[in-house]
């Protein structure tokens, strides 16, 4: 984290949360799906300008770890530096463009081009060229690898085009104290899923905003997850905060036993992580952050994952799955049938998506009003439209 960020965050007192509006808002016309001008206006006016999900802390154990994730386009590389700080960098030498970390690569005290040798620091600074004498106007200073805003929040690494953006901490006052517990760079990774492994993550067929609406809202729970209405109490399935840059979810699972043995097993053995409390063992939250970063936190795990558009109509969706050193037995039986629960939840998803996406194409075709329930989506549209402004009109 910048120091600046540091500074800055701690200075800014959590605005108030929003009261869902009695009026849920509008829904986004249907061309902001299915225009490739949208899209391609989209990279410059929201992804370039807002936090970017690309990692976990412990996916840069150590001095000199490094990988690389996709941010507006763009390649770009972070690092853990030599003072166990975080930088990041667009992931291209100085001298003639050359890609300069394709993973797996190991970690080292030095970035170094695998082209022509020029050699960079950890922060970015440009230390050594071949043969230097013969490279008339050499400028070191000024020919550092190009900055990239970096930021861990609760845990979680996320980089900013911008250089001038406000500090995620502070867009986000207030999400760390309501879930901050379930967070932080001590949780360890499960299973062989990466956020920043965009290429071996799963795709969907969708706009990546089809996929971002239908997270944002329950109303469909009753007609497309069976498992999700026996398991949830459905009629408590609301928005817990509702703020500018982020949305947080609440919903409590049912006391009835459900009618599948895999769903009553978890309700029996559901246990919280280290660091929850007994309060925690039997709600499920969720958390949006504007525009693309989707968090889920459970008693037995957190799951963190991210929309990247790779089409109009596609979109891949990378993420990774997380507990605590010291979790008991139970809650990693729990923590198994979650998941396995989870995959079919996102089977049923990736359906509706690519249904949504297949009708919005629709000739004539607008959305109808929305749901109370439909708040959030209401809110995302509102961003998007107001992010977008002109280029959507």
């Amino acid at each position: 984290m910048h120091p600046s960020t540091t500074t800055r965050a701690a200075a800014v007192s959590a605005a108030p949360p929003q009261s869902p509006p009695e009026h849920p808002g509008e829904a986004l016309p249907a061309h902001y799906y299915t225009d490739p001008a949208i899209a391609e206006a989209e990279t410059d006016h929201i992804f370039a300008k807002s936090w970017q999900l690309v990692c976990h802390e412990s996916d840069l154990p150590g001095p000199g770890a490094r990988l690389t994730a996709t941010a507006a386009g763009r390649d770009v590389l972070v690092v853990r530096t030599e003072d166990g700080s975080l930088a990041a960098h667009l992931n291209v030498c100085r001298h003639r463009g050359t890609r300069l970390v394709s993973e797996p690569e190991p970690s080292g005290k030095a970035i170094r081009c695998p082209y022509h040798g020029w050699t960079y620091k950890l922060d970015g600074r440009l230390v050594g060229a071949p043969e230097a004498r013969r490279i008339p106007c050499l400028d070191k200073p000024g020919l550092g690898l190009h900055p990239v805003n970096v930021e861990s929040f609760l845990g979680f690494v996320f980089v900013n085009l911008d250089m001038e953006a406000t500090p995620l901490a502070e867009s986000c006052a207030g999400l760390a104290e309501a879930v901050g517990r379930y967070a932080g760079p001590d949780l360890v990774p499960v299973g062989k899923h990466r956020i920043h492994d965009a290429a071996n993550g799963e795709e969907q067929h969708a706009n990546w905003k089809v996929i971002v609406d239908n997270y944002l809202e329950g109303y469909h729970v009753p007609v497309a997850h069976p498992a999700l209405m026996r398991l949830l109490d459905y009629q408590a399935y609301v928005v817990d905060e509702l703020r500018e840059h982020y949305v947080l979810f609440e919903v409590p699972l049912r006391d009835k036993p459900s009618s599948n043995w895999t769903e009553r097993l978890y309700q029996r053995l559901a246990a919280p992580m280290p660091g929850l409390a007994e309060s925690d063992r039997r709600v499920w939250r969720y958390a949006v952050i504007y525009p693309n970063t989707l968090i889920d936190f459970y008693p037995d795990h957190v799951l963190a994952w991210t929309v990247l558009p790779t089409a109009q109509d596609r979109a891949a969706i990378p993420g990774g799955f997380y507990t605590r050193h010291g979790e008991s037995t139970r809650t990693r039986l729990a923590r198994r049938l979650n998941i396995h629960i989870g995959w079919v939840t996102n089977d049923e998803d990736a359906e509706l998506v690519e249904r949504v996406q297949a009708g919005l194409r629709t000739p004539g075709f607008e959305p109808g009003p929305l749901s109370q329930r439909e708040a959030a989506v209401g809110w995302f549209a509102r961003r998007v439209r107001d992010d977008l402004k002109g280029d959507a009109l």
